[in-house]
């Protein structure tokens, strides 16, 4: 059950200084997670405002930073605009965009596609918006060799929840990843998924960006990939008619072994805090998978 909190003092305090009066008591719209902490604010004239603590100083640097220097080139109301930010108390304050995560609406077959073509769209501009230079390309060349290498620790503890041809299948992909040639950079919004899509019957807006960074483009389409597009291959092909072009081969090959890391650490993460949204997601991902190595 979640348990609706009110912002501290001192954060209401500063949202004040920096917002002026805010006519009605704060609302609790935090994620059903752990460490999700986030407020709706109305101004005067009913604007609505996000108040928004980061879980941790690494996400609140990515999150500012992503909305300081990449996310406007998305365009107006197509993100949050950053208002101002607290870096002591890890606080942002954003504007809120038109609609609702499309996970909770029912849409039709068709303008679910143009929501994913947009989506595509979005990303794209987002994927050219990062200056990809000095530390920050060295950070994005070795990410893949990064996820590859923390493939044991998730499957350590995982345990039994893998079977021995799952782990097998871990760890191929894993050395796998380890082998591609270079693939295409860029500044990703990671975490590109329906929970994060918006969505007000017209044009589709992308908001939480506490997990971009500077990575291999592929990266930014693996929670689709696991979530969404297995069932509806109606939805990739919008989304990249949207992004503007198909994945290489070696992408195609890299989003599969990102898939099977996705899910080991799936089942890592989910059962231990309680989320049998990202368990399932793990589990059956790892059932598509093996059932295509087996083909």
């Amino acid at each position: 059950m979640t348990v609706l909190t009110l912002p501290s003092p001192t954060l209401m305090s500063w949202a004040h200084k920096e917002l002026g009066p805010l006519p009605t008591p704060p609302v609790d719209v935090s994620h059903p997670r752990v460490n999700s902490r986030v407020w709706e604010l109305t101004r005067p004239s009913r604007v609505r405002v996000f108040l928004k603590v980061s879980p941790n100083p690494v996400t609140y640097q990515r999150e500012t930073f992503a909305l300081r220097h990449a996310v406007p080139a998305l365009g107006a109301h197509r993100a949050p605009q950053l208002i101002a930010s607290h870096p002591q108390h890890l606080a942002l304050l954003v504007t809120a965009v038109d609609g609702r995560p499309i996970k909770q609406l029912t849409p039709s077959a068709a303008e679910e596609a143009e929501a994913h073509r947009q989506a595509g769209l979005l990303l794209a501009r987002l994927h050219a918006a990062g200056d990809l230079t000095g530390p920050r390309r060295a950070e994005a060349e070795r990410a893949l060799t990064d996820a590859a290498a923390g493939a044991e620790d998730h499957l350590t503890a995982a345990g039994d929840r893998l079977t021995p041809d799952e782990r097998d299948l871990v760890r191929a992909c894993a050395a796998r990843l380890s082998q591609l040639p270079p693939l295409p950079l860029a500044f990703i919004h990671g975490d590109a998924w329906p929970r994060n899509l918006m969505w007000n019957g017209a044009t589709a807006a992308w908001i939480d960006f506490e997990r971009a960074r500077f990575t291999a483009v592929v990266q930014d389409f693996v929670l689709l990939a696991c979530a969404v597009w297995p069932g509806r291959p109606d939805l990739r092909a919008a989304f990249f008619a949207g992004y503007g072009r198909t994945l290489t081969a070696s992408e195609d090959a890299a989003l599969t072994c990102l898939s099977a890391l996705d899910a080991v650490s799936c089942l890592r993460w989910g059962p231990d805090h309680g989320d049998p949204q990202v368990t399932a997601r793990g589990r059956r991902t790892l059932d598509r998978l093996t059932g295509e190595v087996r083909r």
